[in-house]
């Protein structure tokens, strides 16, 4: 494979940008994660997938990527603001649950939706509340270095004063000084000097169930701050990429860079991305719309918007359908057309081996692998990518109508071509195969493998455990380890 030149937009700069890794070619990737207080929906599936391609086609391109998507399990509150309920508190408070009980269970729900999507495990999946000596650490050194405050227990970023020798704003663009003029008839009605400033640590109110002890009061981290802890321990004072979606650019990442700032003397992240949103019916998704859809009722059908289920692959390719900075817009037609034009190109895919071999070609085939390179490297853009795929389709159609011509290396060429771009990269895989009724057989003979394994660890009988997990990975599995077990997936 010729050396390819990945460009990307950077939200932070406004522009696409050459992609150059700051130790290159070791790539720092940090994502934000899901808030684990519900079951998975449509929209968890946008980001997944975004970084999912991104995380793929770097290793693909032949970098070594560290990719680290948080849990965020602690400190997000309500609204996305300083004030109301704990989202995993409330959910344990109301089923009355352990609040780790609720993180566990969502937890599980959101791997295993995104195992069905075909989404890669990231390299390091940490949660806020097992990273908050870290968060009290950072924030005691903003205090130190005279960027925050304490009041009343609670402990707060002084964005006024961070924003005399900074720029506050720099990745959202917005007119901070206006902001800030616009709060100053605020002072003394909150415990805030001003309500632009965020949280970094909250005092903790009687009836509040999680709760650490801090040099400021029992309380826990703010939203913000476990961002900034997490990303910079896994991946040091500067990394490459860091992600999320658009909604978060303000208020989540503009904070994650003043703390960054203050605390490591300089911006941490040389390159921001953020994938759009996905409406529902031209109408922002939400559960007050009536159009809030979890990826199970998408699997089964269950929501009042489906006309039908549609399977993880369909909604795979319809998010890939559109570029990652593009707003997606559900309907039922929409995912239609998604489920017929996926099929053309699975079909096209297992019919290769049907095509005539010729001993010339009637058509340029080669140059077809370049032009999905360029579409690639152009920022992800997987639309230009699919119709290059597509006039594959057609090439591979009219071979065996046997209205073009097509040479053996030529036919070699458009299976790898689909194999490559349409399920190494996008990840597609062709569902067909894996409802083969030995598929149920095969589950159950890996699990008896790995319980044989746990039985092995158990008596600690290294060499056996070892060996089952060794000739596994080899064989093209990923394993797993985990508090309830194992989990396991093909690579």
């Amino acid at each position: 494979m010729a050396q390819q030149q990945l460009v990307i937009y950077n939200t932070l700069s406004r522009e696409k940008e050459v992609f150059k890794p700051l130790h290159a070619p070791h790539v720092g990737l940090y994502v934000c994660g899901p808030t684990v207080y519900g079951d998975p929906h449509f929209g968890h599936a946008r980001p997944a997938i975004t970084f999912d391609l991104l995380f793929r086609y770097l290793q693909h391109i032949g970098y070594k990527v560290r990719y680290v998507r948080n849990i965020t399990d602690v400190g997000h509150l309500e609204n996305d603001a300083d004030e109301g309920e704990d989202k995993v508190g409330k959910k344990a408070r109301l089923e009355e649950l352990e609040p780790m009980e609720v993180v566990q269970f969502y937890t599980n729900s959101y791997h295993k939706a995104m195992d069905k999507l075909n989404v890669l495990r990231p390299s390091i999946e940490p949660s806020a509340s097992g990273h908050v000596m870290e968060q009290i650490e950072m924030t005691q050194e903003i205090i130190n270095k005279g960027f925050a405050y304490e009041s009343n227990g609670s402990v707060y970023f002084d964005v006024e004063k961070y924003n005399q020798s900074h720029d506050y704003g720099i990745l959202s663009k917005r007119d901070i000084d206006e902001m800030l003029e616009n709060t100053r008839q605020l002072d003394g009605q909150d415990e805030k000097r001003r309500s632009i400033d965020f949280a970094l640590w909250k005092k903790a109110a009687p009836e509040h169930i999680m709760r650490w002890k801090s040099p400021w009061s029992n309380g826990f981290p703010g939203w913000h701050i476990e961002c900034s802890a997490m990303s910079t321990r896994y991946l040091g004072d500067q990394f490459d990429i860091h992600g999320g979606g658009l909604d978060l650019l303000f208020p989540h990442h503009e904070c994650e860079i003043a703390q960054n700032t203050v605390v490591k003397g300089e911006r941490t992240v040389k390159y921001w991305m953020h994938n759009n949103m996905i409406t529902v019916n031209g109408t922002k998704m939400g559960k007050s719309m009536g159009n809030f859809i979890n990826l199970d009722e998408f699997f089964e059908g269950s929501h009042r918007l489906l006309d039908k289920p549609y399977s993880p692959m369909t909604i795979r390719f319809f998010i890939l359908q559109s570029h990652y900075r593009s707003m997606v817009d559900f309907s039922t037609d929409a995912m239609h057309a998604a489920e017929v034009a996926l099929k053309r190109l699975l079909d096209a895919s297992n019919h290769i081996t049907n095509i005539p071999v010729s001993d010339n070609s009637s058509v340029d085939v080669k140059s077809l692998r370049q032009k999905c390179y360029d579409a690639m490297n152009d920022d992800l853009n997987t639309p230009i990518l699919l119709s290059h795929l597509f006039e594959a389709t057609r090439i591979i159609n009219s071979a065996i109508a046997g209205i073009e011509k097509l040479s053996q290396e030529d036919i070699d060429e458009l299976s790898d071509l689909f194999e490559i771009f349409l399920h190494n990269l996008l990840g597609i895989i062709d569902e067909s195969t894996l409802k083969d009724s030995n598929y149920e057989a095969f589950e159950k003979a890996v699990d008896m493998l790995l319980e044989i394994r746990q039985e092995a660890k158990k008596q600690k009988d290294w060499a056996t455990s070892d060996k089952i997990r060794n000739q596994l990975t080899e064989a093209g599995f990923v394993i797993k380890d985990t508090a309830d077990g194992f989990e396991w997936s093909l690579s």
